[in-house]
């Protein structure tokens, strides 16, 4: 009898664990702003407690999404590359308005931009493509 030696998974690309990273900063980013204006609102710095209390819970579930799509991507789920290049597309126009206010928010902005282009771009990226959309023996 011979043992069989399992073949290795291939690693996954680093553009794939760039793009699954990136997303995940700018869910954990939404859920900071969340929980943010959920504290504001208790600390009674919001006119609004009941208004803001429920936007700072809707932003705080707008985060999660993004996140559970990274660590989708993480274990090479293809399912995790459509939210996470939305969350990257979202970016584009924030930054764009970021950039507009002027003052300290143009670095913010062109931050922003950058991250929404290169998880864009590592997401697409075909090798990326390779890893999601291959057939996984098993």
């Amino acid at each position: 009898m011979t043992a069989e030696t399992p073949v290795p998974a291939p690693a996954r690309p680093v553009s794939l664990t760039l793009g699954a990273a990136i997303t995940a900063l700018e869910g954990a980013a939404l859920a900071v702003v969340g929980v943010s204006d959920m504290v504001s609102a208790l600390s009674g710095q919001a006119k609004q407690l009941a208004l803001n209390e429920f936007g700072g819970l809707v932003i705080v579930l707008l985060g999660v999404l993004p996140i559970l799509a990274a660590r989708a991507l993480l274990k090479e789920r293809r399912w995790g590359r459509s939210p996470a290049v939305l969350t990257n597309s979202i970016c584009l126009p924030i930054a764009y308005y970021m950039v507009q206010s002027g003052g300290a928010m143009i670095a913010v902005g062109v931050v922003v931009g950058l991250l929404g282009l290169v998880g864009i771009g590592s997401l697409l990226n075909p090798k990326s493509t390779a890893a999601l959309y291959t057939q996984h023996e098993g």
